[in-house]
């Protein structure tokens, strides 16, 4: 197969799992290509199979604002024309579904007739959903997609619920590629932070509103009020500032660390003892998900997607929005139990297990291979 890949190059969870779906694709010998407008932080360009093509987009007088959208149908026009593609899989309704569509209608002039898999992953149906003036594009991009999964079942009912659906969403669940943390250790990140081996708690964002990151600086409050602890928040966004003014008014941030974005957060993650995230709304939870990879319970918030993904009592506790003792009490028990955390340690492990590649990606190649069987049928007619 000769594949299209279109994200987002960020940190985010959608641009991890769609770089790491295209590593994967390539290792299996399929020609994958990445197009997006910068190169996207986990990938590889030294795999074999793996492309990279830039979307350029240069500042006109003419507009206010850059034409993104325009630009990049262009480009996926010429990438598909040039190399061949067989098909487009796009992460995010918009704009990426919406410019595919455009594209495909481009494309159809000159008899090439591409399929288009459209993945939602959140903010698309959840944020932008919810702000009438994007509704229309969202629902006609997915119900023109000629296939339409989504990470979770939360995410799925979303989609019913928010647009005029009229097509079937299939769920495919995020992933994670366990062969990353395979033989890791703790490392210095560990004995320079918690130098007399106190526990470590960690969180990992955006920094946005919906994550509730001063929502993670209350638990660690309670929690350091009964022991000796420390908090290693990973990413930054716009509420950094907010959360460093409610940690000098706690008078604990000697205990908290702020360690910015990395691409290799899994090196971060193999130090610590528990995962926070009490977020307002979490489509699927992939941090969760990659902090159970290496081994860490997590005391979670019961938003969206993460129940399906953090099992209560098991791979660590769910706890209502916003429920800062519940959390509090929950991450205590954990470690304050040296046995019960021992357990939920390799329950977590277990729990991340169940969204592994070879767990996941089966469901993909079906559903390439399922888009692309008529299409095969009809040329050999």
């Amino acid at each position: 197969m000769r594949i299209g890949i279109v994200c987002y190059p960020t940190f985010g969870g959608s641009g991890v799992v769609a770089t790491e779906l295209g590593l994967e694709m390539a290792a299996l010998g399929h020609q994958v290509h990445f197009i997006s407008y910068s190169q996207p932080v986990r990938l590889d360009l030294f795999a074999d199979n793996v492309y990279y093509h830039e979307v350029v987009v240069r500042d006109y007088p003419l507009f206010d604002y850059s034409p993104y959208e325009l630009v990049l149908t262009s480009k996926l026009v010429s990438v598909v024309k040039n190399e061949n593609l067989d098909l487009l899989h796009v992460h995010y309704a918009i704009p990426h579904a919406s410019a595919a569509y455009m594209a495909k209608k481009i494309l159809k002039e000159d008899g090439i007739d591409l399929p288009i898999v459209c993945t939602l992953h959140g903010t698309d149906i959840t944020l932008l959903g919810r702000d009438a003036s994007f509704e229309p594009v969202i629902t006609f991009a997915i119900n023109k997609s000629d296939a339409v999964t989504a990470v979770s079942e939360s995410l799925k009912n979303d989609t019913y619920n928010h647009f005029n659906i009229t097509r079937h969403i299939d769920i495919i669940p995020n992933f994670i590629n366990l062969t990353r943390y395979k033989g890791l250790k703790p490392n210095s990140i560990k004995s320079r932070y918690a130098p007399q081996g106190q526990p470590i708690l960690m969180h990992v964002s955006n920094f946005r509103k919906a994550k509730r990151v001063e929502d993670v600086v209350k638990v660690f409050a309670g929690v350091r009020s009964k022991m000796n602890a420390v908090l290693l928040l990973v990413g930054d966004g716009p509420e950094r500032y907010n959360v460093e003014q409610m940690c000098r008014q706690l008078g604990i941030c000697g205990d908290i660390h702020f360690l910015g974005k990395t691409k290799d957060v899994e090196q971060v993650l193999m130090n610590g003892d528990l995962f926070i995230l009490p977020s307002e709304t979490e489509s699927f939870g992939l941090a969760a998900l990659e902090a159970m990879a290496a081994g860490m319970p997590v005391i979670s918030s019961n938003s969206g997607g993460l129940p399906e993904v953090n099992e209560h009592g098991y791979s660590g506790f769910i706890s209502n929005v916003g429920d800062i003792e519940e959390m509090t009490h929950n991450a205590l028990k954990l470690l304050e139990d040296s046995a019960m955390m021992e357990s939920f340690r390799k329950q977590a492990y277990l729990q991340a297990e169940k969204f592994s590649l070879p767990q996941i990606l089966p469901h993909y190649i079906e559903l390439y291979n399922k888009l692309l069987l008529p299409l095969e049928e009809s040329a050999t007619n």
